[in-house]
């Protein structure tokens, strides 16, 4: 049994993160489709979607259910979809990402919000440089330059941010140091 451990999101009480071993799945991004112990639960409704994040499965509920009730049974269907590394497909293309401004305004938006503010309480900042083809580019500064936290923010709390804000985005990239 491969082991998971589940991360909450912070300010998101649909959403939770399972962290796994690295190297069990490949790819990034929402699920086109899934093994069939987790395909059941997208199918009845427990789940509304899977994002493969690296070292972490993303799981949204679905409308009306809560993790105190549907936790069990999730993570029980994870296990159980873990076994099966071939059925875990991603989905093709960005579509989802294909508008720049909409996006940029999603990471404008994130910045004002929690991860923004979570830098900054932390002498640091996140300044967003340019959006393109579903990836956002930011420029980490103060505290945050350097960090070695700062991966954490970026792919933790930034992506899943703009991740729930428009489906199959919300990857970041900082550019290269100069």
């Amino acid at each position: 049994m491969v082991p998971v451990h589940p991360q909450q999101v912070p300010g998101r009480r649909d959403l939770l993160r399972w962290i796994i071993p690295a190297g069990i799945l490949t790819g990034t991004g929402p699920l086109a489709e899934a093994p069939a112990p987790l395909a059941a639960l997208l199918t009845d409704g427990t789940l509304a979607q899977i994002t493969l994040e690296g070292e972490a499965v993303g799981t949204r509920l679905g409308d009306g259910r809560t993790w105190p009730d549907e936790g069990a049974r999730v993570r029980t269907a994870l296990h159980a979809a873990l076994d099966d590394p071939a059925g875990w497909i991603t989905g093709t293309g960005t579509a989802a990402c294909d508008d720049a401004a909409e996006l940029f305004g999603v990471a404008q938006e994130v910045l004002g919000g929690e991860v923004g503010e979570f830098a900054r309480s932390h002498g640091g900042s996140i300044d967003l440089v340019e959006v393109h083809d579903g990836i956002v580019i930011v420029r980490l500064g103060g505290a945050c330059h350097g960090c070695p936290a700062s991966w954490f923010t970026l792919t933790s709390a930034w992506s899943a941010s703009c991740g729930d804000a428009i489906p199959g985005c919300g990857k970041s990239a900082t550019p290269p140091h100069r």
